[in-house]
């Protein structure tokens, strides 16, 4: 898909979300009036800020939209997403509305009455009538006594009065002329959406604290039968998804950094989507990373973001290479370890495709020795498809924050094979790290943020 065909997608739901949040939170909880013009105007600019904010921000001038544009995204979501749970118990509490107002009408009204009535309405229906021609109609009171009550039928239409007063409704429901059941429906619509406002606000309120708290250290034991037994208990860090960007600060990155070297590691593997920006916007936020420390080095592949930076990745890798922290482009290295060696190599990601960097899995990985166990560094799961066509033992991946802000944890298996955690493709297990940081709205919920302390084995303890 194209950026332009992306943003017109993002647009339009952007769209779609708010003429419901408008019709769920406006039109069924308020009365025409200035208060429904003055809410919907508000949810109209809200409506703007979504799209430009993912826009601009992208931009240093647009920096300043980050906060505010980011949090309403995730509020938004978790509106749309409350209100959507929200629609059965609605539902039937107003059909239950509806069965109270149906019974207490036919207690108003005795069945004999009521029969007559349509009766008489047929009988009136199946004659031609002249215009202003009374029609009288007999009905009892709950005392017994008949009165007249007196209609009339001009050019052919019957009129009763007070029928078009029903018909019309009023009020936020449109349903009723009954001010005590509109009032009940208006109930049943504000209740709706101020639990679905406390419930998202609720949400996102924790989810800014764990995006923007401490990363989980997440330790994982994975089996490698090809392994070299002398390779056993060799230790990677894992960190993915950083995002340095307009939300984050140095302090990000010196935690992170701190996190990582308490872990004591063989390996560090920076494995993609380091960045949201340009050297010149962002280096200052990355030169902590020149501290890490491990016996046998820190790596770093591409990922998607840092194609879409204003000037692309090679400044990156650049940048990097200067802080101590090696980038595997389409490229392998091996690392000696209690006598014996193990290949590790490194792909570009699939956002490269398009101008010419994507992966190259023959450079990497083709002519080497399989009898030795392969550990790869692809930033998306879903290269592991390639990867394992070349005998790879281990991928190590991110991309997916693991979801981020559930419920998205079910939809990226649409997109890859594994959301977080250790899976298997094809033969090539594949690790999944959720990511130390965040896109987007600074909120994570379901997926906390993770760096991965990751040993190889010969087999199972």
């Amino acid at each position: 898909m194209t950026i332009v065909g992306f943003v017109s997608l993002v647009v339009c739901a952007i769209t779609l979300v708010h003429c419901y949040l408008w019709h769920r939170l406006i039109r069924s909880t308020t009365r025409a009036g200035r208060t429904r013009r003055v809410l919907t105007w508000i949810l109209v600019a809200l409506a703007v800020l979504a799209p430009v904010t993912l826009i601009a921000s992208r931009s240093e001038w647009g920096h300043f939209l980050a906060w505010p544009g980011f949090f309403w995204i995730a509020v938004m979501f978790y509106l749309f997403v409350f209100l959507v749970l929200l629609e059965i118990p609605r539902a039937a509490a107003l059909t239950v509305l509806r069965v109270v107002e149906l019974r207490a009408e036919r207690r108003r009204v005795p069945p004999g009455v009521a029969a007559r009535r349509a009766e008489r309405t047929a009988l009136l229906a199946a004659q031609p009538v002249s215009a202003a021609q009374p029609v009288s109609a007999v009905r009892s009171d709950a005392a017994g006594r008949d009165e007249a009550e007196t209609g009339s039928a001009i050019g052919g239409v019957i009129v009763v009065p007070g029928a078009g007063a029903a018909r019309r409704g009023g009020g936020a429901t449109g349903g009723t002329n009954d001010p005590a059941g509109m009032s009940r429906r208006l109930f049943i619509a504000r209740t709706a959406a101020v639990a679905a406002g406390a419930g998202a606000l609720g949400t996102v309120g924790l989810g800014v604290r764990t995006a923007l708290g401490d990363p989980v250290i997440e330790p994982v034991r994975v089996v490698l039968p090809r392994l070299d037994p002398r390779l056993s208990g060799l230790r990677f860090a894992v960190v993915s998804d950083i995002h340095l960007g307009p939300l984050t600060g140095t302090e990000h990155t010196r935690r992170i950094v701190r996190m990582i070297n308490s872990l004591k590691a063989d390996v560090v593997a920076v494995v993609g989507d380091l960045v949201d920006g340009t050297v010149a916007e962002l280096g200052p936020l990355a030169r902590p990373l020149e501290d890490l420390e491990s016996r046998y080095g820190a790596y770093f592949v591409t990922g998607n973001h840092e194609y879409y930076t204003a000037n692309g990745p090679q400044e990156w890798t650049e940048e990097l290479r200067g802080l101590g922290v090696r980038p595997l482009g389409n490229e392998r290295v091996e690392i000696a370890h209690g006598g014996a060696v193990l290949d590790l190599a490194g792909v570009n990601d699939l956002g490269g495709v398009a101008s010419g960097d994507g992966p190259d899995f023959e450079r990497a990985l083709g002519g080497r020795d399989r009898s030795r166990s392969t550990v790869l560094l692809a930033h998306q799961p879903v290269q592991a498809v390639q990867a394992a066509t070349y005998g790879v033992d281990l991928q190590l991946s991110g991309h997916t924050h693991g979801g981020q802000m559930v419920p998205f944890n079910l939809v990226v298996p649409m997109q890859q094979p594994v959301v977080s955690g250790l899976g298997e493709v094809d033969g090539t297990q594949v690790y999944v790290t959720r990511g130390a940081g965040f896109w987007g709205p600074p909120v994570r919920v379901g997926a906390p943020p993770e760096i991965t302390l990751l040993e190889v084995h010969h087999e199972r303890l």
